[in-house]
């Protein structure tokens, strides 16, 4: 796993580190039970404050996301269920940017609709 944060950029960095840990688990680049980097190490790597990378797996945790071992570090603590919940909500956020996208350039609902069918039977047929 590889974690990159800008300093230019808008969201805070422990919300970078946390979205990207978050995105390499739900497309299962980390494995459910694998180990994620300690705090201090993550810290460390990117040049940011243990308080940082303490924030970004509180708020994993606190998700669902990755649980604490005592003495052992942190680990991905996945059920399907949260999968499933957190691939939908992406999904919705993704078609709603796309009808926005249709509105902008007027593409009617039948047009949108007709790419979707046909993006749905080309992908997952």
């Amino acid at each position: 796993m590889r974690v990159i944060i800008s300093s230019t950029s808008e969201s805070p960095m422990y919300e970078q580190i946390k979205n990207q840990i978050k995105d390499a688990i739900l497309n299962n680049e980390i494995k459910n039970g694998e180990p994620l980097p300690s705090i201090r190490h993550l810290a460390t790597e990117l040049r940011v404050s243990v308080i940082t990378t303490n924030r970004a797996y509180d708020e994993l945790a606190a998700e669902g996301l990755i649980s604490s071992v005592q003495g052992k570090g942190y680990f991905v603590t996945l059920n399907p269920e949260r999968i499933e919940e957190e691939c939908k909500f992406k999904i919705e956020q993704l078609i709603l940017q796309a009808i926005d996208h249709c509105k902008a350039a007027k593409i009617s609902k039948e047009r949108f609709m007709e790419t979707v069918d046909f993006l749905v039977e080309k992908e997952l047929s």
